[in-house]
């Protein structure tokens, strides 16, 4: 009997109606699973999502967001055993794999890390500085983050079944907002094997993830101006749901990853005998032959000078050739099959169409050898190589999209031509460029950025190192203009934000720091009774200062700086080159050395909770300062974050340095790491 995937629905594995769906082997053509969601209570679903699984969420700070993925990634890193055992499945080979199911598990680490690094530990996220709205600093403005009251709908594409979750499900919980997962039918067999592990594993609150195996049923329909519509899959598709009337009359946030036509173009120094040259062939290579080409920023376009286009697809065509297709489940094997017998047909009909207006110069036909596996019941299908050879007159070639293992060459003559040839894909979400000139990478990089939602140039320097033309990473964005969809995931905290409001608050400078707990120039100070560096973590409050009193600086003082530290520029040392100098009067103390002595001002230097200082962030130098004029320091407590589990916090304070007629002379924050209540009493 054939197993019958069933949905998460309401923290509770529901199955749908009927028989549903079969779903076969991509390998062997033999049922896995079958599928519906026929009956589903798909406006309970959402309902439970925003009431259930968004307070629960939104009640973690950013930082317990992160640890929560950091346990998840941990636990599916455990028990991913069972994940690549049924990824052959999907016609996956083992390398296949472990971009979809570790790279996948790797996506949540770097959200848990960013998470706690670059977010505070709290639920407003500052999205940059205060703008000072008013002459006398008593109005500002402060944009803040905070999390949708929704649900976020994600929709993914059948290739990566496990990476395509969870690449959106790290940013989305992360924000603090809940998750209805919607994967491709063809493999949703793999995702629900995650999500029932996610499941089993109790960490993630309730209502945080819910799946749905099958069709969206009315889901739209109940769809609210709160919700997040995150789309993986074909423009026709992305087009139909975007016009559906309650994303239209509710605004509701819809972002796309559709059809890419990605290219990659060899830069002309790149001729054949160069490093670069055959760097190119195995870029080429690995992107038409992994996951068997349907990877949506694989290599489409092969953009190559003409006068070596001929022995380029030579050799590409042997390289090719030296590819070993079969059952995937062998590790020998380095192309296993489509995902479906369906997605072959459809890559078939699409090489149909390319080869009205190009030549297919290797592969395209079913006589190939499989090992391991019988051609004719699994959904394989050779590489297969065309060439255009006037490809600035060919539209197919640059607007049909065979998923598969499937990439054509076009030929140019200059770099304006391959700019061009780049610029009709019309949008794509990668594109490379291959050259040790850095001139033509600038070049092409300007003439071609605007039409891709990423790009990456690799020359002899960087090739071991790089992650090469496809591989998203979850630090930069995915995403790309025009036919690709124009919208964008991940790139780090931008990711975040997707699923979060941006809202323009204003207001005088002491509600501005209660609303974003951070202190904002013109808001209360407090004194702390003691200096604040006596203080714990716990009882550091935002806003306590400390004045210091002054200090002269002297000529002296100025000469033994650039003689201590060999910093002997002129403004500092030579009182004639000074005077010259559009911005001084005469010699002046070294920046460094006011944020030395200010340094000297405010610190405490005894034995107490204050660990470290570990950085300045923002140092500005407003004024210079001559000898002879004195400098103070106001000190602030700007901010905290706590690091959970590590004894300590850090801490922000705002450093603000005057002179003698109360100028400000230089800004900045510092940072220091303070121990926690607990911390201090083990070791004091």
């Amino acid at each position: 009997m054939t197993n019958k995937l069933a949905s998460l629905a309401m923290d509770h594995w529901v199955e749908g109606e009927g028989n549903g769906n079969l779903l076969t082997s991509a390998v062997t053509g033999e049922p896995v699973a079958s599928i519906t969601s026929d009956g589903l209570d798909f406006a309970g679903i959402l309902d439970h999502a925003r009431k259930v699984g968004g307070a629960n969420l939104r009640r973690l700070t950013f930082h317990e967001r992160g640890e929560m993925l950091k346990a998840l990634a941990k636990y599916l890193m455990e028990h991913k055993a069972a994940l690549y055992a049924l990824s052959s499945e999907t016609g996956a080979t083992r390398s296949d794999s472990w971009i979809d199911i570790d790279g996948g598990i790797s996506t949540l680490f770097v959200y848990s890390s960013k998470g706690r690094r670059e977010m505070p530990n709290d639920y407003v996220y500052l999205d940059g500085p205060p703008e000072v709205l008013s002459k006398n600093g008593t109005f500002v403005g402060q944009h803040i983050c905070t999390p949708k009251l929704g649900a976020a709908v994600h929709i993914n594409a059948f290739n990566f079944p496990c990476w395509g979750m969870l690449e959106k499900l790290a940013p989305t919980l992360l924000a603090g907002v809940p998750a209805i997962v919607k994967p491709a039918s063809s493999t949703a067999y793999l995702t629900e094997l995650m999500v029932r592990q996610i499941q089993e594993s109790g960490i993630l609150p309730d209502g945080a993830l819910q799946l749905i195996c099958g069709g969206v049923g009315n889901l739209f329909d109940h769809l609210g101006c709160q919700d997040t519509i995150a789309f993986t899959g074909s423009k026709n598709t992305a087009e139909y749901l975007q016009q559906h009337p309650r994303v239209i009359s509710q605004s509701v946030a819809f972002t796309a990853e559709t059809d890419s036509l990605n290219a990659s173009i060899l830069g002309p120094d790149a001729i054949p005998g160069t490093p670069e040259f055959d760097l190119f062939i195995k870029e080429v290579v690995r992107e038409m032959t992994s996951k068997a080409g349907q990877t949506c920023t694989a290599i489409r376009r092969i953009i190559a000078s003409s006068s070596i286009a001929g022995e380029l697809t030579s050799s590409l065509a042997d390289a090719l050739g030296r590819i070993r297709i079969g059952n995937p489940s062998d590790r020998n094997i380095e192309m296993g099959s489509l995902a479906s017998h369906g997605q072959r047909e459809e890559v078939r009909g699409r090489v149909q169409e390319l080869s009205q207006q190009a030549e297919i110069v290797y592969g395209g036909h079913d006589d190939f050898e499989v090992s391991g596996a019988d051609a004719r019941k699994g959904a394989f299908f050779m590489p297969t190589l065309l060439h255009c050879e006037k490809p600035l007159q060919s539209g197919s070639v640059h607007s049909v999209e065979a998923f598969g293992p499937v990439s054509t060459v076009l030929p140019y003559g200059t770099l304006d031509e391959a700019i061009e040839l780049s610029r009709m894909g019309e949008g794509s979400l990668a594109g490379s460029i291959i050259t040790n000139n850095d001139r033509v990478a600038r070049e092409l990089v300007l003439g071609t950025a605007a039409y891709h939602g990423r790009m990456v140039v690799i020359n002899r320097h960087c090739a071991a190192e790089s992650t090469g033309h496809g591989s998203p990473l979850p630090h930069l964005v995915h995403g790309g203009p025009g036919r690709a969809g124009g919208g964008e995931e991940m790139g780090g905290i931008r990711g975040v934000k997707h699923y979060m409001q941006r809202t323009a608050i204003q207001g005088s400078p002491q509600t501005i720091t209660a609303i974003g707990n951070r202190w904002t120039r013109g808001a209360d100070q407090k004194d702390p009774g003691v200096h604040p560096f006596r203080k714990t973590f716990e009882q550091l409050e935002i806003g306590e200062t400390v004045q210091t009193g002054s200090r002269e600086i002297t000529l002296e003082d100025i000469q033994h700086f650039a003689d201590f530290t060999g910093d002997r520029f002129y403004a500092h040392t030579d009182e004639e080159a000074a005077a010259k100098n559009p911005f001084f009067e005469g010699r002046v103390a070294h920046g460094y050395l006011i944020v030395s002595f200010a340094a000297g001002l405010f610190v405490d230097p005894d034995f107490g909770p204050v660990l470290a200082n570990y950085g300045v962030d923002d140092l500005r130098f407003a004024k210079p300062v001559n000898y002879g004029d004195s400098l103070k320091v106001r000190l602030t407590c700007k901010q905290k974050t706590l690091r959970a589990g590590t004894g300590y916090g850090e801490v922000r304070w705002d450093a603000e340095v005057t002179n003698q007629d109360d100028e400000v002379v230089a800004q900045y924050d510092v940072l220091t790491m303070v121990a926690t209540d607990e911390q201090w009493a083990a070791v004091r």
